[in-house]
């Protein structure tokens, strides 16, 4: 039966892709536009103008989702090559990759989102450590012109391998030691073009604050500002010269970094990720999306380009309480009495395993016990260099490895987590076996063809809602990070995470077409890579499918829902996973324990799954 469903799949996928070739002999030039998280449902006309027209009037995807966990660098692999992440082994944006990273500060949990980092992984495994085809390699392989602009780390993934060679590469690094070089035309262009070689520092809209000190008051506007007139007075043009098609990345850095750092609430739950300043990064991605439209038109280009626009997850505001952490209740000189410390995952296992805690960030410095480490990242053992687990910190959700595989110590781990009320869903790897209470990590696609190690456990946060008319607007979540209370963060299985915006407009797309069809981030990398022609040749089947729905003479296939439920452990704690699925392809809505996740209604609750 599962073979059928494939088959049927593929031949769906052929089916729509000879419609598109009928259509368009010729393959049309792409946009891809990413405002890094964008809430599904916070655009509105008044919000986001920009962004709004285009679901209007071009295809509204209401359904859709982020790949789970719910992390840029994790989105962006799939977006660039229309795989899941247990085929590119981007399993958030700080991973273990078992060796120590000299550029990522000598650890074995280096911080992805750095260009110095992503080439350091690639050289360590074979040259390409996604082992999958990305979008922008493929498309100037086939003679498209190429670039990615935006946010350092995910704008590069689209075509890492190249490091600036063919493809036209522009983010935070552009002109520093560790941004990728610019080509001898790039440099003429920008100077000719009145714009520095070197992109200007985020300034104001950097400062994260602290546990006395509001983070920013201001949105990331002029380094977007500085990217935007890139793309439309150089690349743009340019590429309209060269008389090609083209394929443009554009990874808008806000709204993410005015809501992780907003300073409108400190230490406070409300407004969180709703305040001045979080609205005003929405905004800003939004005049960056209206300038590139306005000068497509100018340059007589509308009429041949597609724009996607798809934000890589959701949002939530922090929530530093807990009432079982035995971190909590620490005295930390940086965290507010009762608080969660960031690292506290770590802390609280070290606890409970009776191991060693230390610092990867700290040259595995011991932490102190009145301490955490520096980036929350842990390793435990007895010897930090052959550790027997370590913890990769990242926000909504933690990955935990164990590097000598000990299904023992995986279960002892299970428990301790089961007694945490911050936890709401635990996933392990299949092959350290079942454990009551949890889910394999196979049934989210986390288990592939990836070449970077495979987490043993992935740690899923609670999450609720602060009250609002539209439950995934105010979702709030248990997250470990430095950023505080009232500021913002994401990578649950909230469905305030996995709720993420996408629509499409443009020659290949339908009109005014509302999607009640589930999509996610593979999916958009599937439909780009189909909507110009290009066949990656796939090291691994976990792949998205094409949205044959939202194109001309598509076929719309049909969809159900489902659920996976673990056997309960012996306090009844029971992992539940709610999905939706069309054809073999799988979209994650919520998981986690009943209660504890947004979406994720208690036993005869009445919470609602938004995006349905």
């Amino acid at each position: 039966m599962r073979r059928a469903i494939t088959l049927l799949s593929a031949s769906m996928i052929a089916l729509s892709a000879g419609a598109a070739s009928a259509q368009n002999a010729k393959p049309r030039n792409l946009i891809l536009f990413v405002p890094d998280g964008l809430r599904g449902a916070i655009v509105t006309a008044e919000t986001a103008p920009a962004m709004a027209e285009i679901r209007d009037k071009g295809v509204n995807f209401k359904n859709s989702h982020s790949l789970f966990p719910t992390f840029t660098m994790a989105n962006s692999s799939a977006l660039s090559t229309g795989h899941y992440l247990g085929d590119t082994g981007t399993f958030s944006n700080t991973i273990y990759t078992g060796y120590s990273s000299v550029p990522a500060g000598d650890t074995v949990v280096p911080f992805i989102e750095n260009d110095a980092v992503l080439a350091d992984v690639d050289d360590h495994f074979n040259g390409d450590y996604l082992n999958e085809e990305t979008l922008l390699k493929m498309a100037r392989g086939q003679g498209f012109s190429t670039a990615a602009i935006g946010k350092v780390g995910p704008t590069l993934l689209f075509d890492h391998t190249d490091r600036g060679k063919n493809t036209i590469v522009i983010d935070d690094s552009t002109g520093g030691k560790t941004g990728v070089p610019l080509s001898d035309e790039m440099k003429d262009a920008l100077t000719k073009a009145g714009l520095p070689l070197a992109t200007p520092s985020r300034g104001d809209n950097a400062k994260a604050g602290d546990a006395k000190t509001p983070g920013t008051t201001v949105a990331n506007v002029n380094q977007q500002a500085y990217m935007a007139d890139v793309a439309t007075k150089v690349v743009l043009p340019m590429f309209k010269a060269r008389n090609k098609p083209f394929v443009l990345v554009f990874w808008s850095r806000d709204p993410d970094g005015s809501q992780h750092n907003t300073g409108d609430s400190l230490n406070a739950i409300t407004p969180g990720i709703n305040g001045p300043t979080s609205m005003a990064g929405i905004k800003n991605a939004d005049n960056n999306l209206a300038q590139l439209r306005k000068a497509l038109g100018e340059l007589g280009l509308a009429d041949s380009t597609n724009i996607i626009v798809s934000s890589d997850h959701g949002f939530s505001t922090i929530s530093k309480e807990s009432k079982t952490s035995p971190s909590a209740k620490i005295a930390y000189d940086d965290t507010p009495k009762d608080f969660l410390p960031m690292g506290f995952l770590a802390i609280d296992l070290a606890k409970a395993l009776n191991l060693p805690l230390y610092d990867p960030n700290d040259k595995n410095a011991k932490v102190a016990d009145n301490a955490h480490p520096k980036a929350g990242n842990g390793v435990l053992g007895q010897d930090p260099a052959k550790p027997d687990v370590v913890i990769a910190t990242n926000g909504g959700s933690d990955l935990i490895y164990l590097p000598n595989k000990d299904k023992k110590l995986a279960d002892r781990i299970v428990k301790a987590l089961l007694e945490q009320d911050y936890v709401s869903g635990l996933f392990v790897d299949d092959k350290l076996g079942k454990f009551a209470g949890t889910l394999p990590m196979s049934n989210l696609n986390l288990k592939g063809k990836a070449v970077t190690p495979n987490p043993s456990i992935v740690v899923n946060f609670r999450s609720w809602s602060s009250g609002c008319e539209i439950p995934t607007n105010c979702s709030v979540q248990i997250a470990d990070t430095v950023l505080r209370q009232g500021q913002g963060m994401h990578g649950s299985f909230s469905r305030g995470d996995t709720f993420n915006f996408t629509a499409a407009i443009g020659p290949d797309f339908k009109s005014g077409y509302v999607d009640a069809l589930p999509v996610s981030n593979a999916d958009v990398g599937m439909t780009a890579a189909q909507l110009l022609g290009l066949r990656a040749p796939n090291n691994g089947g976990l792949i998205g499918r094409v949205m044959s729905e939202a194109l001309p003479n598509g076929i719309v296939p049909k969809m159900a829902d489902g659920t996976i439920s673990s056997k309960p452990a012996a306090n009844g704690l029971r992992t539940v996973l709610k999905f939706q699925r069309v054809l073999s392809t799988r979209y994650f809505d919520v998981a986690g324990f009943p209660g504890r996740t947004l979406g994720l209604e208690a036993e005869g609750g009445k919470q609602k799954t938004a995006g349905k």
